[in-house]
């Protein structure tokens, strides 16, 4: 059955491949839903206990062998469709999705839950935690520092390698979900499973509130040593020490050197200067008017008009490839994602090419 699809799949064109991709997220929002509302039925008439299970989520795991984390998402829709229909309103059509409902479910009210879905929708996960913060303000985490002990890699056993349930995934006896502590339930980053490789807790970026955020990572030794270094150097700007007062600090440091490095950002600009015949040297001034263009973000336009969101990975992308003659102009070079830049190159070299040949046909696509 899957080489029957994939091979049906292989033999479709491009438009064709999108056309029936869309048609299938459709239908799928379409059953998400659907689903939904049959969880929610079959919850109201107790059938999973008659069926001999202890609650729905144990239900769905098992009779409908979903992974715990999909099986929470729907208990938790299920809980809430009923008293909020709109929820499948917004499932089907795409403004919101199983993880967007499950984070806003514990703060729908009559009240309010027009406005919040309005407010949710299309939103990423991100977007959606920072409203929760808005809706559900937190204190403050107060300042630590603590050791951590040393990492150690534990072989999971033939029982501990089965999916244990999740933080996120508590049944209650009749069928449902217990609300989550606070400090579970805004959780982004889990820890990650026994049988993980040597690793420290993985960094966590939560909001608090409307402008507050946790920030949680694991530093070494010499980085340690250098946070107890500034705080004693910056005793009379920052007297409690704070940890978040002198990140903030150093960050706007870092932004500055990086914004020099990679966009040729200054206060005191020099004249522009002309580039060597055949170096592949950018002028400064074109990177800081290209940076400036673009906003920092991927300019690549798709055919019916969609721009790249990328801000992560750029790269000076020629419009017309340097190899083949392109200059170092600001209206040839535009700011390309890794992805993007590495397609255009495709399109203009063929898909095999690779950058060892480019360079000895005279350079690259991107600087």
């Amino acid at each position: 059955m899957k080489d029957d699809l994939l091979a049906l799949a292989a033999s479709r064109s491009n438009v064709d491949l999108v056309a029936r991709l869309q048609i299938l997220a459709t239908r799928g929002r379409e059953d998400t839903a659907e689903m939904v509302a049959y969880l929610a039925e079959i919850a109201g008439r107790r059938i999973p206990r008659a069926e001999g299970y202890g609650s729905l989520f144990t239900y769905c795991t098992i009779a409908l062998r979903f992974s715990e984390h999909e099986a929470y998402n729907r208990v938790v829709a299920a809980e809430a469709a009923p008293r909020f229909p709109a929820i499948l309103d917004g499932l089907v059509d795409g403004s919101l999705n199983l993880t967007t409902v499950r984070l806003l479910a514990p703060h729908l009210t009559p009240e309010n839950h027009r406005d919040v879905l309005a407010r949710a929708s299309g939103r990423s996960k991100r977007e959606v935690e920072a409203l929760v913060a808005s809706l559900a303000p937190r204190p403050d985490v107060a300042p630590s520092i603590r050791r951590m002990p040393a990492p150690t890699h534990v072989e999971a056993s033939a029982s501990q390698k089965v999916s244990p349930v999740p933080l996120t995934a508590s049944p209650t006896a009749d069928g449902g979900a217990a609300p989550l502590p606070a400090a579970q339930a805004n959780e982004t980053t889990p820890d990650p499973p026994v049988s993980a490789p040597k690793m420290g807790p993985r960094p966590v970026v939560a909001p608090l509130s409307a402008t507050r955020y946790r920030v949680q990572f694991t530093v070494g030794a010499e980085t340690y040593e250098e946070l107890r270094l500034a705080q004693d150097l910056l005793r009379r700007e920052i007297p409690d020490g704070d940890p978040g007062a002198i990140f903030a600090r150093a960050v706007k440091l870092l932004l500055a050197q990086v914004a020099k490095e990679k966009t040729a950002a200054t206060a005191t600009p020099r004249p522009a200067s002309p580039s060597d015949p055949g170096s592949r040297h950018i002028p400064a001034t074109v990177k800081r008017a290209v940076w400036r263009r673009d906003r920092g973000q991927c300019a690549f336009v798709a055919r019916g008009g969609r721009r790249c969101a990328e801000r992560a990975y750029l790269e000076l992308h020629h419009i017309q490839p340097f190899a083949l003659g392109g200059d170092h102009t600001v209206s040839n070079i535009a700011l390309r994602c890794r992805g993007h830049n590495a397609y255009e190159a495709e399109l203009d070299f063929g898909p095999r090419v690779r950058r060892a040949a480019i360079r000895e046909a005279g350079g690259t696509n991107s600087s």
